[in-house]
């Protein structure tokens, strides 16, 4: 079963939220980010992103323990996760854009 969507998008905006004013987490979050694109590569989908993410992040805490003292690695990575899924060919405005809904 491939992980909820929702979810990922509720866990990513708090992430989100959790690293403003934080320059430890964001510079971590830039981190993963950075990682993200090397993964993931230039066009995807947001389905895509949303099962890297359900795969697992120890990758990806293990990027934050590198780049950051802060405890809070979850948050780090939900907002890299949050900040990339904008790039994805299907995100549109905070939202997957489901087939039949372009404008």
């Amino acid at each position: 079963m491939s992980y909820p969507i929702d979810l990922a998008f509720d866990q990513w905006r708090m992430g989100q939220s959790r690293t403003i004013g934080d320059p430890d987490l964001t510079d971590a979050a830039e981190a993963v980010l950075s990682e993200l694109r090397k993964r993931l590569g230039g066009a995807f989908e947001i389905a895509e992103l949303v099962d890297l993410y359900g795969s697992g992040t120890d990758w990806a805490s293990e990027i934050v323990q590198r780049h950051s003292s802060a405890t809070d690695a979850a948050y780090a990575i939900d907002a890299a996760f949050a900040r990339y899924a904008r790039q994805a060919s299907d995100f549109a405005g905070g939202r997957m854009q489901r087939v039949g809904d372009e404008a």
